[in-house]
């Protein structure tokens, strides 16, 4: 039987950033250098594939310090933690490598920045999402406030409307924030906002691809994990841009395939913590049904790289 055409628009950039392939890569060292068991305090970035293939090798992963022993490492996941948690590990002298994303730290150095000004905290974030608890823990109780909505805005009960910043939680979607910060600028008028904003490079370049293979899809498809910000916000991208079946799928096994009947045209792209691998098995899932052909659309091109903790670094140049 004649399988139906179907012409895939591979988006690029898509998956890793190079935070998370820092964070994998702390985590492997780590192994490398003390032996497993390695303890890892939250899910070192977000995704069970990625996790569970750490797991195999070694990786503990736990919710809190006080699950860890004090004589194995912990490594503090990419999406940051409040202060409190690397101040109880010195103080029960554990090794700790902390892997939290540079462009996370940036905004946490930032906000303590505008603390020591004597600037009162906004913060633009999810609640309950890890970065926005890192980083909001890294000053006192009270110091940042969240705001989720344009509405929070109008409710937020600051100290003093003449001495506020605002800083971003690093995964929101850039349009998703526009309308938040417009809000702030409007009843706040006297607000500091960053420099540069605080969404990172590769949520921008990811966005900005599904938003040019949004248009020329019937469907599009993340890969990703349910509990990955960015991964959520490309699929809200991908809906607001034209694209009128826009999901979220985790493996190959996860495809709705009677939402998909009938299309002849598809956009994949992967979120910053979805393995190019898990990418290929979608792919190769279509293939067994469709005729394919793939186009890559590619919107910019990715250099950049951070290093790791200068405790692994020496396995780094021996290698």
């Amino acid at each position: 039987m004649t399988k139906p055409p179907l012409t895939i628009h591979l988006a690029a950039p898509r998956g890793f950033c190079a935070g998370v392939d820092r964070a994998i890569k702390i985590v492997e060292m780590a192994l490398i250098k003390w032996g497993a068991p390695v303890y890892v305090r939250h899910e070192i970035v977000h995704n069970k594939y990625v996790v569970d293939g750490l797991r195999e090798k070694g990786a503990v992963f736990v919710e809190e310090l006080d699950e860890c022993p004090d004589d194995r490492p912990v490594i503090f996941s990419a999406h940051g933690v409040a202060k409190v948690v690397p101040a109880e590990a010195e103080r029960r002298e554990m090794i700790y490598v902390d892997a939290t994303c540079p462009l996370v730290s940036k905004v946490h150095i930032e906000a303590e920045r505008h603390s020591d000004n004597g600037l009162q905290i906004i913060m633009i974030g999810h609640a309950g999402h890890p970065e926005t608890i890192g980083t909001m823990g890294q000053l006192p109780d009270g110091e940042v406030l969240l705001v989720e909505t344009e509405a929070d805005v109008d409710t937020v009960n600051v100290r003093d409307p003449d001495k506020l910043a605002f800083v971003t939680q690093t995964t929101l979607s850039v349009d998703d924030t526009k309308g938040i910060v417009t809000a702030l600028n409007t009843r706040f008028p006297n607000i500091v906002g960053p420099h540069k904003e605080d969404i990172c490079y590769a949520t921008t370049n990811r966005q900005e691809a599904v938003k040019e293979v949004a248009p020329l899809v019937d469907a599009m498809l993340v890969v990703g994990a349910p509990n990955s910000s960015n991964s959520k916000r490309l699929v809200e991208v991908g809906a607001k841009n034209g694209c009128k079946y826009s999901q979220l799928v985790q493996r190959g096994k996860d495809i709705d395939w009677r939402a998909l009947e009938g299309i002849s045209s598809l956009g994949i792209t992967a979120g910053a913590s979805a393995p190019e691998v898990l990418v290929n098995e979608v792919i190769d899932a279509f293939r067994d049904r469709f005729e394919v052909t793939v186009e890559v659309v590619e919107t910019a091109v990715e250099r950049v790289n951070f290093k790791v903790p200068r405790v692994l670094r020496d396995m780094e140049a021996a290698s």
